[in-house]
Order: structure tokens, then sequence, then C-alpha cells
């Protein structure tokens, strides 16, 4: 039987599911990566490489219709609380290194679980607020795209064709 749950409910509990996917993934490939429990953070988890760089991660859910959204300081789910000193913003360099989109393939227990890593860097240059992984296919499940997502030129490489 599956339970049901609000769509408020489900959207904040998928968000966190999504977050334990790419941890366990992380962990999986023997990154050194934990979560970030501060609440007011423009991140959700730091990744330390093979050189000790730390590399600020941003977990996105990928919609149903195959989107990935760029934006942070607003809430959704049931958690949601609204406040005035608060802006919705870009994610962007200053405030996460790389944007991972997450998608999962069946409601309840994955069959498939996949990885769009997308720099801020690559963000930046092409300005928009979302994308459709369509457009950024070259960057499923490319973890060497997360090593890499500070170096510009190696960025602009994988994903150049995108823009």
């Amino acid at each position: 039987m599956i339970k049901e749950v609000s769509p408020g409910k489900l959207a904040s509990a998928k968000g966190f599911a999504n977050e334990s996917r790419l941890l366990a993934a992380l962990l999986e490939r023997g990154y050194n990566a934990s979560r970030v429990d501060l609440p007011h953070s423009t991140y959700d988890m730091v990744v330390e490489t093979d050189g000790g760089n730390l590399i600020r991660i941003q977990v996105k859910t990928v919609s149903s219709s195959g989107s990935i959204k760029f934006t942070g300081g607003t809430r959704g789910g049931v958690d949601r609380e609204y406040r005035s000193d608060i802006k919705a913003y870009t994610q962007n360099t200053e405030t996460a290194d790389v944007v991972v989109g997450v998608q999962s393939v069946k409601a309840n227990g994955d069959t498939e679980i996949d990885f769009f890593f997308v720099p801020t860097i690559f963000i930046e240059k092409i300005g928009q607020k979302s994308i459709s992984t369509s457009k950024v296919r070259k960057s499923k499940n490319n973890w060497t795209l997360l090593e890499n997502c500070k170096n510009e030129d190696f960025v602009c490489s994988i994903l150049e064709s995108s823009i």
C-alpha cells in the first residue's frame, strides 16, 4: 500500500531523499563528502577532492518535465517559511560551485538514479534560471565534471555545445 502524502510534504521529502541519494553515491565512490547542517546555507553539501579542495554542492530535484532549477532563496515543501529579508537568487560562483540535478526513476524505490552536474561557472555563462536535462546530457553522471567544476576551460569543453 502506498501512503497518501500531500504535495508539499512529498516535495520536501523527495528533496531530502535526493540529497541522500547523491551523498550515498559520493561516499560509495570514495569521496569525502558531508551534508551542510546550516539552515541558511546556499549549498547542501561539500565534497573534498584528492587535492584537498572543497566543492560546494547545491542539490536540486529534476522536475517531471526534465528541468533543473538554478534558483534559491525561496522555500518549497511543507516546511516553507517566508521572510521579507531573504531574496530569491540564481546559483552562481559566490553561492555554490556546482548544482547537481538528481533524477530518479520509479516512485517508491529506484530502478535508476542519474546525476546532472552543472557547474555554476556554466550557469553564470548561460544566464538562465533553469535548463533542460536534454541540453546538458554530457553532464549526466559525469563525475570528472564534478571534480573539475571550478575549471572554466574544462567546463566549457564539456558543456559549450549547450549554449
